[in-house]
C-alpha cells in the first residue's frame, strides 16, 4: 500500500507535546512508521567537547514521532483531515477527505 504521507506534505500533530503545530515533513520512514516534521518534536542531545566541536554543549534536532500521530492539513480549510485515493486521469493520487480536494499536484 502506499504512503499516505509522504516528503514535502503540510501535516498537523494529533497528539502529545506538540499538539496543534503544524509542519512540513522533511524525512519519511516507512519502514518504521515514522516521520520526521520540521519545527516538531524537538530532542535535546548533552554533547561532549570534541575535535570537531571544541564547545561542546546542548544540541537540538527534530526526532522522529510515529506517522499515526500527524494528519495531513486540508488544502483548503487548514483543519485536519484523512486521505483516500482515487484514479484521476488514469493516475492514482491522494485526496483530501473532508473537502474532496486533490492533494496530488
Amino acid at each position: 500500500m502506499a504512503m499516505k504521507i509522504k516528503k514535502g506534505d503540510r501535516v498537523v500533530v494529533l497528539s502529545g507535546k506538540d499538539k496543534g503545530k503544524q509542519g512540513e515533513v522533511t524525512r519519511s520512514l516507512p519502514s518504521e512508521g515514522k516521520v520526521v516534521v520540521s519545527g516538531v518534536n524537538i530532542a535535546t542531545r548533552h554533547k561532549k567537547p570534541s575535535q570537531a566541536n571544541p564547545q561542546g554543549g546542548l544540541e537540538k534536532s527534530e526526532a522522529p514521532m510515529a506517522v499515526s500521530k500527524v494528519a495531513h492539513v486540508d488544502p483548503r480549510t487548514g483543519a485536519a483531515t484523512r486521505v483516500r485515493f482515487e484514479v484521476m486521469d488514469g493516475r492514482k493520487v491522494r485526496v483530501a477527505v473532508k473537502s474532496g480536494e486533490r492533494i496530488d499536484g
